[in-house]
């Protein structure tokens, strides 16, 4: 799924694919803005490691899980 994440004084957003489930992905944004962690820590599909700053965020947008199209079928 496509994860988007604002940053504070930042011009352009982090944008990556993670296998994170839904859930995951909300759990560990939760847990940066309770102050439970420090950094929202995420891993995207090629094993890269993102982290921000949890007084920096700004937003965090959520896409729906979609399964990868392989092909030339119409869309």
């Amino acid at each position: 799924m496509e994860v988007k994440i604002g940053v504070q004084h930042a011009p352009r957003e982090i944008v990556l694919e993670s296998a994170l489930s839904v859930e995951d992905v909300e759990r560990a944004v939760a847990d940066a803005l309770t102050g439970k962690a420090q950094l929202l820590s995420l891993t995207d599909e090629k094993g890269r490691r993102v982290l921000v700053p949890a007084d920096r965020l700004a937003y965090v947008d959520i896409g729906e899980p979609s399964a990868r199209r392989v092909g030339f079928g119409p869309l």
